[in-house]
């Protein structure tokens, strides 16, 4: 069944042209976009998502899509043994040129007004935990892949998984001690937050599955993380940094937070884990590789990141790496 005639099926809606948004297929009725995200995690899941979502868009963020029920009533529709859920964007944004740390900030007070800490979509205050069991399971689970893949890609992987576990317990060191330094305030409380944020703000459309709950540093680092190797000038990080605080001045524990998850390597996480699903081993293998050259000048951003942004962490008295 097309998406089309699922959609008047299940949600009666009568589709009148087709979008493309995002690399996502959506359907216009009236002044809405529909699209549908195929479930693949436990319901509560969705639905503590689907909270955040509908409070961002009282909240003025309406170009975030929203979940909808069906005819019967249902969030969730069973079609072909799979399990969908459709989500409604009225509103889809322009280009925002905006200040980019600014809209972060700003997104961040709202977020942390938000009254319930969600259960099954919030890290905060638990990375540590969560990376000794990242760290857990990929090793297990790149050694066995790489015993019943005999390539170049995982033979890579095997040279490479020594320093992955050494930079990442260096992480897991870092945020264990970080987390015994009290001096925090007000804005290190938890926000909604977004998985892996790439100025999701400032898209023509905020994806309810990205969303989770998390220490508002979470989207500052995977922001400057994606600045760092995607080699863009270090003034961007610190225009970034620097407007955000206009609005929410970092702490020495929001600092160190910083540090700590830049530290950990959880881009090379990422690609690991699309790699266990795709089977063109050979382009695999060259993309790890230039990742992999990236890292280098990703390391020295990160050795001199203090002097980057004008912290001056020995009065502060925030170590960083010497090893980097």
């Amino acid at each position: 069944m097309p998406l089309r005639d699922f959609l008047a099926s299940y949600y009666a809606i009568q589709s009148e042209e087709k979008w493309l948004i995002d690399g996502k297929e959506g359907y216009k009725q009236g002044e809405y976009v529909y699209f549908t995200i195929l479930m693949d995690n436990k319901e509560i899941i969705y639905m503590e998502q689907a909270a955040l979502a509908y409070y961002l868009v009282e909240n003025g963020y309406t170009h975030t899509a929203i979940p909808i029920p069906n005819v019967q009533g249902e969030w969730f529709s069973s079609y072909q043994d799979k399990t969908y859920m459709v989500l409604q964007v009225n509103h889809i944004q322009p280009d925002n040129n905006g200040s980019k740390g600014k809209l972060l900030a700003d997104f961040h007070r709202i977020g942390s007004a938000y009254s319930y800490e969600p259960q099954e979509i919030s890290s905060y205050g638990g990375w540590k935990q969560l990376w000794v069991d990242k760290l857990t399971v990929f090793e297990t689970k790149i050694e066995k892949e790489a015993l019943d893949n005999s390539s170049a890609y995982y033979r890579l992987m095997m040279d490479t998984l020594p320093y992955i576990i050494g930079i990442s317990e260096n992480a897991i060191q870092y945020i264990g001690e970080s987390e015994k330094d009290y001096r925090f305030h007000e804005s290190d409380q938890g926000s909604i937050a977004f998985r892996r944020y790439a100025n999701n703000l400032s898209s023509p459309v905020m994806w309810m599955n990205e969303l989770v709950y998390d220490h508002p540093i979470r989207d500052l680092a995977e922001y400057i993380r994606l600045l760092i190797l995607d080699n863009t000038d270090q003034e961007a990080i610190v225009t970034l940094l620097n407007d955000y605080q206009t609005i929410r001045p970092l702490s020495v524990f929001s600092w160190r937070l910083l540090y700590a998850r830049l530290i950990f390597p959880m881009h090379l996480f990422d690609f690991i884990s699309d790699g266990f699903i795709r089977q063109d081993l050979d382009q695999l293998h060259k993309e790890f590789v230039i990742l992999l050259e990236k890292q280098v000048k990703y390391e020295e951003t990160l050795r001199d990141f203090f002097t980057i942004v004008s912290v001056d962490n020995d009065a502060l008295h925030i170590p960083v790496l010497h090893w980097l």
